[in-house]
């Protein structure tokens, strides 16, 4: 799997080469896709997994953006691990499991955003729950990206020494 998506990734850079460094470009589409996974996930889950209606736990409610948001996740949070490791940032000196944590963390922080951003979009200013959560993926994106270049994945000679 890893080859065919790096020969696709390989084959289309030429066309970008002038705009991205070839670990921008992978990582724009490599987590392009994943996003439009999760976005593609969350509107099943939305639509036709929650109905549109809270989900009811007995000790707490949750209404179905924030369900269809938590379960989506499951799904592309190791999607997307997967592929920024083996696919994005194949350089990085730290193992696995500092990978691992570092990409927890990080993503963490990407769901307590998506989760405060969806709240106050949906609930706060009403726009509808899949226009809200496009809306939402452009600034924790943006936050994503910096962290797993400069956190994650460091490639710094002081982050190699924690190997």
């Amino acid at each position: 799997m890893k080859y065919y998506i790096e020969t696709i990734l390989d084959f289309t850079y030429p066309l970008f080469k002038r705009f991205f460094d070839k670990t921008t470009f992978r990582y724009a589409a490599c987590g392009g896709v994943n996003t439009l996974f999760d976005i593609f996930l969350f509107f099943i889950n939305y639509n036709f997994v929650f109905h549109k209606e809270n989900l009811d736990l007995q000790f707490i409610v949750i209404t179905p953006h924030i369900a269809s948001f938590l379960l989506a996740f499951l799904i592309s949070f190791p999607t997307g691990f997967f592929l920024m490791r083996f696919i994005v940032f194949q350089e990085s000196p730290l193992k696995g499991r500092v990978q691992f944590f570092r990409y927890f963390v990080t993503v963490l922080v990407a769901v307590l955003l998506n989760y405060v951003f969806l709240k106050v979009l949906v609930e706060k200013i009403g726009l509808y729950p899949t226009v809200a959560k496009v809306f939402t993926t452009f600034f924790v994106v943006a936050f994503s990206y910096f962290s797993q270049r400069n956190f994650s994945f460091s490639n710094s000679q002081s982050n190699s020494q924690q190997r």
